[in-house]
């Protein structure tokens, strides 16, 4: 009898730090059409597909911020949409600190937009219809 065949792990949560979870549970729910659910004083969670994006405030779970915690990291978080447009055209409006200037098609075929939230986040839009994973 051989080893069991092992699935390859998935990812389930991403931990996004802010330090205002009201605000941020207020953009995320408008910008991915989502409700957020308060599963903390410092955790809100939106459920995207297999992912569950936290938006996690350290300071109002009790933690500390010399915790280790990065309030601004330098990678972007992607998500893919069904409607890479009115995205981009609600993301305009919600006060990104940055934002593309238009929806870019990159070398590799991936329609998609940069934005930096308005807690200094990095975050990617894609068409999932041009998501290209290598």
């Amino acid at each position: 009898m051989g080893k069991p065949v092992q699935r390859p792990p998935e990812l389930y949560r991403v931990i996004l730090p802010v330090k205002n979870n009201k605000k941020a549970s207020i953009f995320y729910s408008k910008l991915l059409h989502l409700k957020g659910k308060k599963v903390s004083p410092g955790r809100v969670y939106f459920e995207c597909g297999q992912t569950i994006l936290a938006c996690y405030d350290p300071v109002a779970d009790g933690d500390s911020l010399h915790g280790g915690w990065n309030l601004h990291p330098k990678q972007y978080i992607y998500f893919s949409v069904a409607d890479l447009d009115s995205t981009f055209e609600k993301a305009k409006t919600l006060r990104c600190k940055r934002i593309d200037k238009a929806v870019k098609k990159m070398p590799w075929g991936e329609r998609l937009f940069y934005a930096k939230d308005p807690f200094n986040n990095l975050i990617c839009f894609v068409d999932e219809a041009t998501v290209f994973r290598g």
